[in-house]
């Protein structure tokens, strides 16, 4: 185990911070006259930057990066399954209502 400065684990870190940050610029915006305004855009970029962070957490904190082949397709494609479900569920949803 390494116990000083991982690069690495540094620009993971930013660019996580820097994804959050965007998200409350884009969220901060998505207002009518101080009232928060349901948008389906906002909605889509929010979902896309979860499953990116989610992504990047499991690579880089959780360890995946040096796992076998196997378990990193597998985390990819639970990325994957999850985007299908999340956009399925939001767009029948819409859909529906």
């Amino acid at each position: 185990m390494e116990n000083g400065f991982n690069k690495r684990i540094f620009v993971a870190w930013l660019i996580l911070v820097a994804i959050s940050l965007v998200y409350l610029w884009i969220d901060h915006s998505a207002t009518h006259q101080g009232i928060p305004t349901a948008s389906t855009v906002v909605t889509v970029v929010a979902i896309c930057f979860a499953l990116i962070k989610v992504r990047i957490i499991m690579r880089e904190f959780m360890e995946v990066r040096g796992a076998p082949r196997f378990l990193r397709r597998l985390t990819d494609y639970w990325v994957v399954l999850m985007a299908i479900a999340l956009f399925g569920v939001y767009f029948v949803g819409i859909a529906v209502a």
